[in-house]
């Protein structure tokens, strides 16, 4: 989108997977006049040149629209049944090679467009008019066959719904290789605590992979619109997983990492984030990361959850991700994805407590995606992009977030690098009165939910680390 329209009408052919049968008008009256002897033209037959033929479409400016993501196409239809793109003057030969071609523009992930369900004429999706000429015109056609029009499922549709159901079977209580395993990607000696500032630098400075550059090289983020693309996915996020993030996350001044649990909608390409699942485990601890993972997993089947993405913390500097966060989301964005190539987002956040380039004591919370680098340049560092995120306030605080919380404080309690919440912040906020004000931006609706966390904060009071 936005590019100027060509000189010469330009004809895109490519349609995808499902890309609809060009027939020549000999054949098409052949298979119109054979109907009447029992003989069934298959809906890959049906073109929108058979439509116009036969009356139930008519050519025109406009007629044809697409809404994906939030973003409209617009179409003319023409005599010859081909589309051309108003905003570009392209001409496509079918439903499938526009809808493919302006889908991929959203989500560079689409493998098909789903042309004739997701294109519609004057309001209303082609695919009813396949089946109306059916009706029309085979009445007698088997079930079978008017069945495939009505639901018009295309091939890019039964991939993402495999991968989802792959996805959803890999989250049922596995660990090792098909289990989370995420939180490994994080090396234990991660300078995340230090108090030494790391300067971020731009994307565009880094270039071609150096193994000898800093893996802990922290990375400025792009706008999707700065690399020429939308935002591929929605996401809601539920208040009561900042809440629980953000309290894991001021525990200690050591780098945390956790998993998120959420559902996946593709019919609306919306990704809600449901509940944060914080491992109680050290980033060195190899050997019980199996057990906590095993009881994440579990508790995302018992809720009737998906896996949807990580957090981590950088618990003393910037809130923006380093190398190896960037190829730690890309590998994760990958596992989630499928191995039908089945798309399903992968969310990844990084919060930061105690940086002091925070505006006031909130923390900043950052959620980021990894767009993969130019096929033309394989060998660079995958684009971290800024998500649009909108927070959906929760009501309360539910008995799962609070009881997580006394569970970290257990963890920590006597932890060496536990903080230390009587220690000053600044001048006049001490760190337990730095987690209150962070946590406040979050607070549910239910004013009741600040009793609730004082008996919390009564615990970290008396909570020491060890000498």
């Amino acid at each position: 989108m936005g590019s100027e329209p060509p000189s010469s009408p330009q004809v895109v052919e490519d349609g995808g997977e499902e890309d609809e049968e060009e027939l020549s008008g000999g054949e098409e009256a052949d298979l119109r006049s054979s109907s009447g002897r029992g003989s069934l033209l298959t809906r890959r037959g049906i073109t929108l040149r058979v439509l116009l033929k036969d009356g139930l479409v008519e050519p025109g400016d406009g007629v044809l629209a697409i809404h994906y993501l939030g973003k409209n196409f617009v179409g003319d239809l023409l005599t010859d049944g081909k589309i051309r793109w108003v905003e570009t003057g392209q001409i496509f030969n079918s439903p499938s090679a526009w809808a493919t071609h302006c889908k991929r523009l959203v989500n560079p992930a689409k493998k098909s467009g789903c042309g004739w369900a997701s294109v519609r004429y004057r309001g209303q999706k082609l695919v009813q008019y396949k089946t109306t000429w059916l009706h029309k015109y085979q009445p007698s056609a088997d079930m079978r066959t008017l069945s495939e029009a009505k639901s018009e499922t295309c091939a890019g549709q039964e991939n993402s719904e495999r991968g989802e159901k792959e996805s959803k079977d890999h989250h049922q209580g596995h660990s090792g290789e098909s289990g989370l395993c995420w939180w490994q990607c994080l090396k234990a000696d991660s300078p995340t605590d230090t108090v030494g500032e790391r300067i971020p630098v731009r994307y565009c400075t880094l270039g071609t992979r150096d193994a000898a550059r800093d893996p802990h090289t922290l990375v400025e983020l792009s706008a999707f619109s700065a690399i020429n693309r939308f935002q591929p996915f929605n996401v809601a996020v539920s208040s009561n997983v900042l809440l629980l993030m953000d309290f894991h996350c001021h525990l200690t001044t050591s780098e945390v990492v956790g998993y998120l649990g959420g559902r996946w909608d593709t019919n609306t390409q919306l990704l809600t984030v449901l509940r944060a699942f914080p491992c109680r485990t050290r980033l060195a601890d190899r050997d019980s990361a199996s057990a906590v993972e095993e009881e994440i997993c579990q508790n995302l089947f018992m809720r009737g959850l998906s896996l949807v993405g990580w957090y981590h913390s950088h618990p003393r500097g910037p809130a923006l991700p380093s190398l190896q966060d960037i190829d730690s989301q890309m590998d994760h964005q990958l596992r989630l994805q499928g191995s039908n190539n089945g798309f399903q987002p992968c969310l990844g956040i990084i919060c930061g407590p105690y940086y002091h380039g925070n505006q006031g004591v909130a923390s900043t919370i950052t959620p980021f995606w990894v767009v993969p680098p130019p096929e033309q340049r394989p060998n660079d560092y995958g684009i971290p992009v800024a998500v649009e995120v909108t927070y959906v306030q929760d009501n309360f605080l539910t008995s799962d977030v609070l009881n997580e919380m006394m569970l970290l404080v257990d963890y920590y309690r006597a932890a060496p690098d536990l903080v230390q919440f009587n220690q000053y912040w600044c001048p006049d906020t001490t760190m337990l009165d730095k987690i209150k004000g962070s946590l406040s931006c979050h607070a549910p609706k239910d004013q009741a939910y600040s009793q609730i966390l004082e008996h919390v904060y009564s615990h970290l009071k008396h909570a020491a680390p060890k000498k």
